[in-house]
């Protein structure tokens, strides 16, 4: 399967095949220098299978977890780079999770003012949404993605083969942002979670949710207007994300949790309380609500005089509301 993402001079495939990782010689110019960046968990089999493709590669292996999306790692990229004498020709790719992408990602938007860039998802949650769009950041002052930049990767290779070796937790977790997509945007894709079978049907919610995105980037790729409703569920659910320093809770969870508050119809919070059961995906937490409506004020949607939400009021539909900062405390005390 492929899908093309319409940015003009920026657009880029997403190619998605079972054994793409191996075919990557064929995908992408690998006649150069190339940084390839993985984390401590990803199996060494993938990494070797991109490896043994490049003929002139440099290996960045980072911690696994959002502690490496700090200034000094995204400085250690660049190190690396200027070190082996990359040129503005050459290449980054980013083999992981959201947060190698994240951080990769901002490493080649920032090296001689933008080199190639691609992205090889290995985890749902960043094939499902994260590997797409171009948004790439670090954190800094226990703020999730504040520093980063808008940068297109040149091509997107998905290979369903790399979520065979994913922890069940961590598999689940990247589940949440397809789920959120079906709520805002797509009844047949929350379906696929009320009524199927979410092991047999993953390559088709994988697919659904990244046409959703697609479209949505496509319309609005610097998030002025529509692109913001993919924050759904997000504003809190980064702010529980700090509190727990990123450790305790997984995106997905800390995502789910924050949804909750804003979905308005109550048969149709009563059901995603219902899937996010059977995913085994908490739906709350015993976190400080004063530490989290803190840390919303430093939030990147936060404004003057209130802070932009996302709301859910039918399935499949999403409306962007400022509420006021009382409205947003009293919310958190429940």
């Amino acid at each position: 399967m492929k899908l093309h993402i319409d940015l003009k001079e920026r657009g880029y495939d997403i190619v998605m095949e079972r054994g793409v990782l191996h075919r990557l010689a064929q995908e992408v110019d690998l006649n150069r220098n190339v940084l390839l960046v993985s984390d401590s968990k990803v199996p060494v089999q993938w990494i070797d299978a991109v490896k043994e493709q490049c003929p002139h590669c440099v290996v960045k292996i980072v911690p696994s977890g959002e502690e490496s999306k700090s200034f000094a790692v995204w400085e250690e990229l660049l190190s690396c780079m200027l070190e082996h004498h990359f040129l503005r020709s050459d290449l980054v790719i980013a083999l992981g999770g959201g947060v190698v992408g994240d951080l990769a990602g901002f490493a080649a938007a920032c090296y001689m003012r933008g080199i190639d860039f691609v992205n090889i998802p290995t985890t749902t949650l960043a094939q499902i949404d994260s590997s797409i769009g171009g948004k790439t950041a670090i954190n800094a002052g226990g703020i999730k993605n504040n520093i980063g930049a808008f940068y297109q990767p040149i091509k997107v290779l998905i290979d369903f083969d790399t979520l065979s070796t994913l922890p069940r937790r961590h598999y689940v977790n990247g589940l949440v942002e397809a789920l959120k997509a079906g709520l805002i945007y797509d009844p047949q894709l929350f379906a696929l979670f009320e009524n199927g079978n979410i092991d047999d049907d993953l390559e088709k919610i994988i697919y659904r949710s990244l046409c959703m995105k697609k479209d949505v980037v496509e319309k609005d790729e610097r998030e002025s207007g529509l692109r913001k409703i993919l924050n759904f569920g997000h504003t809190i659910g980064h702010a529980i994300e700090g509190y727990y320093h990123m450790e305790e809770y997984l995106h997905g969870e800390c995502v789910a949790m924050g949804m909750l508050y804003f979905i308005e119809d109550d048969e149709l919070r009563e059901r995603t309380i219902r899937v996010l059961k059977q995913l085994n995906v908490p739906i709350d937490a015993p976190y400080d609500k004063e530490d989290v409506y803190q840390r919303l004020l430093a939030d990147k949607k936060a404004g003057h005089d209130g802070i932009t939400v996302v709301k859910v009021k039918t399935l499949g539909t999403a409306e962007l509301e400022t509420i006021s900062y009382e409205e947003i405390k009293e919310m958190l005390k429940g």
